[in-house]
């Protein structure tokens, strides 16, 4: 049980190891400050040397029409022989593809390798830049638990990180285990992102999930920390999420079914090799978390989609009985809680609370009946994130787009507000804090800031920082973060965070990279990036666009994109790129617009709207063909997505959505150059839907500007694991952002 408080460590800013990686790229950190001043000319002479080469000939893709009709309207899809009838079962025999589909995709990885040839140079001095940028970094400081200190760490050409510990008395380190070593040989090894590999409350074992077929499909792993030998052979099939019973003596995780679905919670003692089911969920359109309260108290199950949530209560006295409902599922009634002794704080949307308030319930009667406001409802402040501790409770708010951490003591009294530094930034809440402590840890970081871990006191308001992320040859000085705001036809204003080199003129010249996502109310952090400095020492400007869709400006920012107000996603994209050209960030055609799955609408359905703007679109695994894909009962994620993009059996959701999906509004006229990127054992997104984009594009554009398709043949919708792949990706799409901006393609 997490019943010490700890003492602040020391400020750290490296590891030794860190120290050793810098060392090793001493040479190529030295050059940085002069490679900023001549990048640009030298990628103008590769601009000039590749001009006038032929663009090689592109793949013909095969035309078989097929007529499609629901509700009176009629369609003609002349690609749908791209997606394979029976795709689900072919994942997992992805060599029974059939081989017109194969041939065609190797065709087309053909075809991006052959365009993009002339980049392989300025590839390779990208990726050598970003290596020796990153040179290996922890993930934050040592976190305390017990009489244990915690901390993973990526050594020098590592892929994958290591998990250690030292005890906090003092004493040698320990390697709890070495994901490097052991991914090696192996053509695929990512781990969970949902999870991470985590010990027991009592120290004495270590768990972690990994996917090694690249189609999502995770083992979990347990081991004895004493004798580093497993509890049991690997459980297969997981979905990537596990949590221990507060006593250590289980394990509960979560099965993927055989529609690549979590559908139910089994415990396992971690003595024997017995599963028992412990919950499991009959509704498609719900999905399922596993989480311990703060205060090691109980065990959560958390059911939930995008309007309605569901918690089942397993408590830390009785860890194997069989859960409880807090509060049954309402429509539209969403919550979250934290164990705050003899009560449940509740984030929570009742009572009209959009952004959420803070209610109380009595932990033995916690149904809604018995919840009090306890911190009430403010318009424009969302309550995003919240931490119980023994005498306090940590909580983060949005307002105006920038977080703030706020604590507050148990007797009401004692608050305190603590933001970061800079125009745009992100504040983030370290989730593992002992909870008789008084000291909240969060980090801070903006695009220009590495991360930096603190600490406040919450009984006294002492601010200290306890590790500093080290990013060789980066000086912040040298570039400039704001937060600008873009108007809206509709008289809202969608924020923007930039960044530039501080040398950079402001003539409207200046080539930007424009990133924007707007789904499921995800934010889009203004993160640290290290490789984003390549662009902004080549002149470029980077910019997010936090687009309606997001929470940035609290859930109606999202609420107000649902079904037949998805179209603002697209138009805030649009409108953020013409700001930029109207504040003199950029110019018009210089943009290069960026993003990832759902944002594939946003990416696909500015270039149909605006495709003046871009000088190239960047679709990372896209979601664009929307009308076809939500009338595809085959795909796990269509029953939990009817209520965010519109359900087709509704004849005006589906005429709404026909009128802006991307795929569906493709027209004749000249398009900017875009790569796509797909992954062959993706089960969210299919292959065919970039496949079936880039064919209909390349069919309609008339700029003469190359579409492309890159399909991963191995890997899913995370692509390639480990870390010299990612930035080979950051690379190969920043080589294909600098051609589009130069138009050197024939």
């Amino acid at each position: 049980m997490r019943n010490s408080s700890f003492d602040a460590e020391p400020a750290t800013t490296t590891s030794t190891t860190r120290v050793g990686r810098r060392t090793l790229l001493a040479g190529s950190v030295a050059l940085l400050a002069l490679r900023s001043e001549l990048a640009r000319s030298e990628d103008i002479a590769m601009a000039d040397a590749v001009r006038g080469l032929a663009l090689p000939p592109a793949p013909l893709t095969a035309k078989h029409p097929v007529r499609l009709e629901r509700w009176g309207m009629v369609r003609t899809d002349e690609y749908q022989w791209l997606r394979n009838p029976d795709w689900f079962n072919r994942l997992l025999h992805p060599e029974s593809l059939e081989p017109a589909i194969r041939t065609h995709l190797d065709a087309e990885n053909a075809y991006c390798a052959e365009v993009m040839r002339p980049t392989d140079a300025l590839q390779a001095e990208l990726l050598h830049e970003m290596r020796a940028r990153s040179g290996g970094s922890g993930a934050g400081p040592p976190e305390p638990d017990g009489a244990w200190l915690y901390w993973s760490d990526m050594r020098p050409g590592a892929q994958q990180p290591v998990y250690l510990r030292r005890p906090r008395a003092g004493g040698a380190d320990e390697l709890l285990f070495d994901f490097d070593a052991a991914a090696r040989g192996k053509r695929y090894f990512r781990l969970s992102s949902l999870k991470g590999p985590a010990h027991s409350p009592d120290g004495h074992y270590f768990a972690w999930t990994v996917d090694e077929r690249g189609d999502e499909h995770f083992s979990l792993h347990v081991i004895d920390l004493d004798t580093k030998q497993p509890m049991f052979p690997p459980i297969e099939n997981c979905y990537g999420e596990f949590v221990f019973s507060p006593d250590s003596a289980s394990i509960f995780w979560l099965l993927r079914d055989e529609h690549s679905r979590p559908t139910k919670v089994f415990r396992r003692a971690l003595s024997g090799r017995t599963d028992v089911l412990v919950h499991e969920e009959h509704d498609p359109a719900f999905f399922i978390a596993l989480s311990r309260t703060a205060s090691n108290g109980y065990v959560l199950i958390t059911i939930e989609n995008g309007s309605t949530s569901e918690i089942r209560l397993i408590p830390a006295t009785d860890p194997t009985a069989m859960p409880t409902i807090m509060q049954p599922r309402t429509a539209g009634l969403r919550y979250a809680i934290e164990h705050w002794g003899d009560r449940f704080v509740v984030r929570t949307n009742a009572d009209g609370a959009i952004d959420n308030k803070l209610m109380l319930a009595p932990v033995h009667t916690p149904d809604r009946t018995r919840w009090q406001d306890w911190i009430a409802y403010r318009p424009g402040t969302y309550i995003a994130e919240m931490r119980a501790f023994r005498d306090h409770f940590a909580r983060v708010e949005w307002v105006d787009a920038s977080p703030l951490l706020v604590t507050i003591a148990r007797d009401g009294r004692q608050e305190r507000r603590v933001g970061c530094e800079d125009a745009a930034y992100v504040l983030t809440l370290d989730t593992d804090a002992a909870y008789d402590s008084t000291l909240v840890r969060f980090s801070c970081q903006s695009p220009r800031l590495p991360v930096q871990w603190e600490t406040v006191d919450m009984a006294s308001g002492q601010r200290s920082v306890i590790w500093r992320q080290t990013v060789a040859g980066v000086r912040r000085d040298d570039y400039v973060v704001e937060r600008l705001l873009a108007p809206t036809a509709d008289g809202v204003l969608v924020p923007i965070s930039l960044l530039r080199r501080r040398t950079t003129p402001m003539n409207g010249q200046a080539p930007l990279m424009l990133y924007g996502y707007g789904a499921y109310g995800f934010s889009l952090p203004p993160e640290f990036s290290a490789p984003d400095l390549s662009l902004a020492d080549r002149g470029w400007m980077v910019a997010i666009a936090h687009v309606r869709g997001g929470s940035e400006r609290g859930m109606g920012w999202y609420t107000q994109t649902l079904t037949t107000g998805k179209p603002r996603t697209i138009t805030d994209f649009i409108d953020c790129a013409a700001h930029l050209v109207t504040t003199g960030h950029t110019g018009t055609g210089r943009i290069v617009g960026h993003s990832f799955s759902a944002g594939g609408i946003l990416i696909g359905g500015a270039i149909n709207r605006r495709p003046d703007l871009f000088a190239g679109a960047i679709g990372q695994v896209p979601f664009v063909d929307v009308l076809n894909t939500m009338q595809d009962d085959s795909n796990p994620l269509v029953a939990s997505a009817l209520s965010l993009w519109g359900d087709p059996s509704d004849p005006a959701m589906f005429r709404s959505i026909a009128g802006w999906a991307p795929y569906e509004t493709i027209r004749t006229q000249d398009y900017p150059a875009v790569l796509a990127t797909a992954g062959l054992l993706d089960d969210r997104l299919g292959y065919w839907e970039a496949a079936k984009w880039v064919a209909r594009l390349r069919d309609r554009s008339t700029s003469g500007r190359p579409v492309m398709l890159l399909t991963n043949m191995h890997a899913g919708h995370q692509g390639d694991a480990g870390e010299d792949a990612v930035l080979a990706q950051h690379a190969l799409f920043y080589a294909f952002a600098i051609r589009a901006v130069s138009n050197a393609w024939a």
